[in-house]
């Protein structure tokens, strides 16, 4: 019987997405529930899933777009060997990979220069000979393999080579809408962004005594984007319009505030959302941070998961980055830039010492934030990362509740 495979709905608003690469080669026998082809909308990368098992067939090649509910292939459960195991995928081993030249012969993916396929034909080398786990072979391999068979190793060594190759690769429906997205932001908001910078010394020492107890209670890691996390969520009433956002002519400003949280993945940036975290203790955050951070690298977010936040946070110091200018994300009106942790000298009661400092950036859209708010929201920021027991209580120091301020 021949079964349809067709692209599932990635959510309401999407109508079509782009065939981003089939996982199974065409008429590879697949396996109930094992991930065959991946598909991109302009959100998210989803998995299409074998629903029975047999022998598959691709009816739509990679980087076509096709609309949702469209049939991209086939699967036809009485081919011959469709109760044996299926082929390998496209994320064969490297093992497996020289096991199987034959099939890399004809692959698609194994891609031969034509600078490497004259020289391979000058020396009479095999595709067998060259393969070393690369799935592109250029001059730089064929003369490696050549070096390797001219014995003595006492020969010199060939001239350097410079290479002026070029690789063209096509942008994913997710890059492309990005593309669209922040260049839309530049042109379409009154952009600024305003500074200041955080002594992580507190937040620091809570992480060093507590994260081994946090651990083994809560099973993930105590890092510090659940601090921020909260404390921008705790700035934000103090300072609403951070939260708020452009509709037409009308200036929406939700009473929770659910903050999507930037992730870098294999195809690129998406932001996940944590709600309401106003009303979320810290490892609860930490929880819905980490488990959406692993759904979004393993394409498994869905697009509900990455819709409808009301401000975001960027983290641009796990890359190392000191100072940057976040830009926003749509139709949000502000973003905070979080950055590298680097031991500065400070003045510290009169006296100076050596602290561990970040520097925090919010951009906004000054048509609906002023000065004064994207200022004193920063500057919130930093008494409750520099006094995080703060956050228990919206923002009310210990001091000031038994004063009854």
């Amino acid at each position: 019987m021949i079964f349809e495979i067709k692209v599932p709905s990635p959510g309401e608003s999407i109508t079509e997405v782009e065939i981003s690469r089939w996982l199974v080669a065409d008429g590879s026998l697949v396996l109930k529930g094992q991930e065959i082809a991946e598909v991109e909308s302009d959100k998210a990368t989803l998995t299409i899933i074998a629903d029975v098992s047999g022998q598959l067939t691709v009816k739509v090649g990679e980087g076509q777009s096709v609309a949702v509910g469209s049939v991209v292939g086939a699967i036809d459960t009485e081919a011959e060997g469709s109760s044996q195991q299926p082929a390998a995928s496209a994320s064969t081993s490297l093992s497996d990979l020289r096991q199987q030249p034959a099939d890399l012969r004809q692959s698609p993916e194994l891609k031969i220069s034509s600078v490497a396929r004259e020289m391979m034909k000058d020396h009479q080398l095999s595709v067998e000979e060259l393969i070393s786990g690369l799935k592109r072979i250029g001059r730089k391999e064929v003369e490696e393999v050549l070096s390797l068979r001219n014995e003595p190793q006492s020969q010199p060594a060939p001239p350097m080579t410079f290479s002026r190759e070029i690789t063209r690769e096509r942008m994913t429906v997710l890059r492309r809408k990005l593309s669209e997205r922040l260049v839309s932001v530049k042109n379409e908001t009154a952009m600024l962004t305003t500074f200041n910078e955080v002594d992580m010394s507190a937040v620091m020492a809570i992480r060093k005594q507590y994260q081994q107890r946090f651990t083994e209670k809560h099973g993930i890691k105590l890092g510090f984007m659940a601090f921020f996390a909260k404390a921008a969520a705790v700035a934000a009433g103090y300072h609403p319009s951070v939260n708020s956002m452009i509709d037409g002519e009308d200036i929406l400003s939700p009473e929770f505030v659910d903050i999507g949280i930037a992730v870098q993945t294999p195809k690129g940036l998406m932001v996940p959302v944590v709600r309401n975290v106003e009303s979320k203790t810290i490892q609860e955050i930490e929880k819905a941070i980490s488990d959406l951070a692993a759904k979004a690298r393993n394409k498994k977010i869905t697009v509900e998961e990455l819709s409808g936040g009301t401000f975001t946070i960027t983290n641009g110091g796990v890359f190392g980055s000191l100072f940057s200018t976040p830009i926003i994300n749509p139709p949000q009106s502000a973003i905070l830039g979080m950055h590298n942790i680097v031991d500065r000298p400070v003045a510290v009661n009169g006296k100076v010492e050596i602290r561990p400092m970040m520097y925090i950036a919010l951009s906004y859209d000054h048509r609906v934030i002023d000065g004064k708010d994207s200022v004193g929201f920063l500057v919130k920021i930093k008494e409750l990362i520099e006094n995080p027991g703060s956050l228990l209580h919206k923002g009310v120091s210990a001091e000031e509740l038994l004063l009854g301020l």
